[in-house]
């Protein structure tokens, strides 16, 4: 096993324990008697799996540490950590009565099935599927957490519903390019 797929194995583990600590802060927010030292650990424990999302990355380029379970759990870890995120933010009780919306929650979900199911397609009709990252995605993703972070680190200056919006939009913009970027890879289809 690499050193990176060592870093990325520990993010999996981290998952759990942010869920668990982002629902016994919320259980204490019901209960009348917010345990603030819980919704740090869970902002800490989420901020420290996320900065290993970057190292582990480095880590594979700079020593050469690329594998093929690197290349399937990294981005399980980035979308179960992402995921376990987005739906501790909006059905866990964060304090201040904030919540993503649940329509947010089923475009996140629907622009990923998109994607997974885009990918089972083409691999069943060309049995190859060469999709890159797009830069809608990786937006998509960044305004995705800053949505998230906004209601974990009780930032109320700017309404919830603005970084929302942000995110939604870039959540279906990179879902339609995806789309397309699927689209024209299908038998028979070309750019002409």
């Amino acid at each position: 096993m690499t050193l990176a797929t060592f870093i990325t194995l520990i993010r999996l583990a981290l998952i759990p324990v942010f869920a668990w600590t982002a629902i016994d802060y919320g259980c204490s927010v019901d209960a009348g008697s917010p345990e603030e030292a819980l919704r740090w650990l869970a902002v800490g424990i989420y901020t420290l799996a996320s900065l290993l999302d970057g190292l582990d990355g480095w880590v594979a380029r700079r020593f050469n540490q690329k594998s093929l379970a690197g290349a399937i759990l990294d981005p399980l870890a980035d979308k179960a950590l992402l995921m376990t995120g987005l739906f501790t933010a909006t059905f866990v009780n964060w304090g201040i009565d904030w919540h993503l919306p649940i329509w947010f929650i089923i475009l996140v979900v629907a622009r990923d099935l998109e994607i997974i199911v885009g990918i089972w397609i083409l691999y069943y009709l060309n049995r190859k599927v060469p999709i890159k990252p797009l830069w809608t995605g990786k937006v998509c993703t960044v305004t995705q957490m800053i949505a998230m972070g906004w209601i974990m680190l009780h930032f109320t200056a700017i309404p919830l519903i603005i970084p929302t919006i942000i995110a939604a939009i870039f959540t279906v913009w990179s879902g339609y390019e995806y789309y397309m970027m699927g689209y024209w890879q299908l038998p028979g289809k070309s750019r002409s």
